[in-house]
């Protein structure tokens, strides 16, 4: 039994440097490489290590791969890691699929699905058609303005893509994308589905309103912002979230789970005076997250608000609670 347990653990790679990881990627290039960006703080990551060390019983073929995510920060910069457990999947030293959150089916199926693609195609039939149908209508329903695109909205990754963010936000226009590039499946059955061979494509309501060409007409004629939903001037709208509760917190991740220490140990604090907060999790809104530092002229979080004036972050309510003064000014005294 002992050495069955050693044997699980030495199958899992704890990895402490970008260059070790690098160097692992090269290494491990022909395998499935999975790595957990996790924290010792987040008893989530614990569990799902248990979860990969016997993945790695079942699947000797895969290599899995432990990194601490806030103690290697540019290989989680690198990666866009907000929030721990995160696992990537590497193939050919190229990511080729992401699962965020302590999720431990879903890891053992992309674990499954991706250490046997390269022995054998999935096999078809009708049903993995109607099921991709049905994702790509949640998909271009996700949200009143769609964009399906190369990259992101904050890194096109192709010249077509990078204009039409540019248009879009010109004319500030609320819109969410998806990024192809991320799942070959959407990317391909995208254009059957829409009848449309080119990205990016652009939807409104669920309907293909078309790619950069038709939006470029369409702004010419002025009937684009007929068209799209029109985005709140995020100015107004940071000052009614920072107003939205007497104490609001600003932070990765919300009450019941803190997605990094720093606001972890915020959540603590808080608690332990019994006054009533709110919290606003900054992963789920790029553009909160980003528009506060500016609001504020506060670089990082968690950000503490109280009547919708900024108090400060992890060390300024550390030391407030050391001085006693804490209570009475989340009391509002």
């Amino acid at each position: 039994m002992a050495a069955g347990a050693a044997e699980a653990a030495a199958a899992v790679v704890e990895v402490g440097s970008a260059g070790q990881f690098e160097e692992l990627l090269r290494l491990r290039a022909k395998s499935l490489l999975v790595v957990h960006f996790w924290a010792p703080w987040a008893p989530q990551c614990a569990q799902m290590n248990d979860v990969m060390a016997e993945l790695a019983k079942e699947h000797p073929q895969v290599s899995f791969v432990k990194l601490e995510a806030e103690a290697v920060p540019e290989v989680s910069e690198k990666y866009e890691i907000s929030s721990v457990p995160t696992f990537l999947f590497f193939k050919n030293s190229q990511k080729i699929d992401r699962l965020d959150g302590a999720h431990a089916p879903e890891l053992t199926k992309k674990v499954q699905r991706h250490a046997s693609s390269g022995s054998f195609s999935p096999s078809g039939g009708e049903h993995p058609k109607e099921d991709l149908s049905l994702r790509l209508k949640k998909l271009i329903h996700a949200a009143p303005c769609m964009l399906f695109m190369k990259g992101t909205p904050q890194e096109p990754r192709c010249g077509f893509s990078k204009q039409m963010v540019e248009i879009l936000n010109k004319h500030n226009i609320q819109f969410s994308s998806f990024d192809i590039f991320s799942d070959e499946e959407v990317r391909q059955g995208l254009k059957t589905y829409s009848n449309w061979p080119t990205y990016p494509q652009l939807y409104v309501s669920g309907e293909l309103i078309g790619g950069l060409d038709i939006i470029k007409e369409l702004e010419a004629s002025k009937e684009l912002d007929t068209i799209c939903p029109k985005a709140p001037k995020l100015e107004e709208r940071l000052k009614v979230l920072t107003n939205k509760a007497s104490v609001m917190l600003f932070m990765k991740g919300n009450k019941q789970e803190a997605k990094c220490g720093f606001s972890r140990q915020i959540l603590e604090i808080l608690n332990s005076t019994g006054i009533e907060y709110e919290t606003f999790d900054i992963l789920e809104d790029e553009e909160v997250r980003q528009g506060l530092k500016a609001y504020s002229n506060w670089p990082t979080y968690p950000q503490l608000y109280v009547k919708g004036e900024l108090v400060g972050g992890l060390d300024i309510v550390k030391e407030l609670k050391e001085n006693g003064e804490l209570l009475p000014i989340l009391k509002g005294e």
